[in-house]
């Protein structure tokens, strides 16, 4: 019985940093790689309960992973557009 609670508790810790992961807006890939380097977790943990959690929470995860896409989206659109400035800046400059 001490090893069920154990183990829950540690799923419990598993998926509280989860959610910490997606609070800074990660990637399941990056959220395995940081509980691996910061908290010693194993990244088949980490995708297990995140797996899990995706099941029950099929629409939130959804939603998610559109917004990060299209978060992702907006930023390359705006590194493009800086990028025009600066040369269109820099070509000014010349002439």
């Amino acid at each position: 019985m001490a090893d069920h609670s154990s183990s829950a508790s540690y799923i419990h810790t598993v998926h509280h940093l989860i959610e910490e992961c997606l609070i800074f807006n990660m990637s399941k890939e990056e959220c395995m790689e940081a509980l691996s380097k910061h908290a010693n977790i194993k990244p088949v943990i980490t995708s297990t309960v995140w797996n899990e959690l995706e099941k029950e929470n099929k629409e939130f995860f959804e939603a998610y992973t559109r917004g990060r896409d299209q978060r992702a989206t907006e930023i390359e659109k705006r590194q493009r557009i800086q990028s025009r400035l600066h040369a269109s800046m820099k070509e000014n400059h010349k002439n």
